[in-house]
């Protein structure tokens, strides 16, 4: 970040611009987020399909994918993830954890599995990611799933819902 802002400053004083006071000096990207917790409350009756991530410039990117209407959610850092139902903890790498909590059960009405991740402890491969050091699968339990994210440090986050195909998707920020 202390590098960027450098860089700024040097580009406006060659192009002959004033630099910007500290109070009025742009976020990293130009991000406006925050770190606190992210919600909507509403249910549906989608199931969960798919995790997966991305890499992008200012951030990284968790995508949980939905099989019907869009869900809501909970994503809020903890200081650690765990199960529901059982909270037994879901041990993640990194510097802070976000516990990512989507309206949707990860099972059909007849109880069949319509997500079964091949290992729990690492749902995508998020190795040299700048921001994301793990994403584990915590649990499926009445009608919610929970995901653990190990992230690097408490960065700012957004969470969204798009359709077409239905998804709730996490972005985490590379800095401040």
């Amino acid at each position: 970040m202390r590098r960027f802002l450098i860089l700024l400053a040097t580009l406006a004083a060659c192009a002959g611009l004033s630099t910007l006071p500290a109070a009025a000096t742009p976020s990293y990207c130009g991000l406006v987020w925050g770190s606190q917790d992210k919600s909507n409350p509403n249910y549906s009756q989608a199931t969960l399909t798919n995790v997966r991530a991305g890499r992008h410039e200012c951030f990284d990117r968790v995508v949980v994918d939905l099989a019907g209407p869009s869900a809501g959610y909970l994503v809020r850092y903890v200081d650690t993830v765990t199960e529901d139902g059982s909270g037994a903890p879901v041990p993640l790498r990194g510097g802070a954890f976000l516990q990512v909590t989507v309206n949707s059960p990860a099972y059909d009405n007849a109880g069949n599995l319509t997500y079964r991740p091949t290992d729990r402890t690492e749902l995508a491969n998020v190795n040299g990611y700048p921001t994301l050091r793990q994403i584990a699968w915590a649990v499926s339990f009445e009608g919610q799933s929970t995901i653990g994210l190990g992230v690097r440090a408490r960065l700012p986050f957004r969470v969204s819902t798009l359709d077409n195909p239905t998804r709730v998707v996490i972005d985490v920020a590379h800095y401040w």
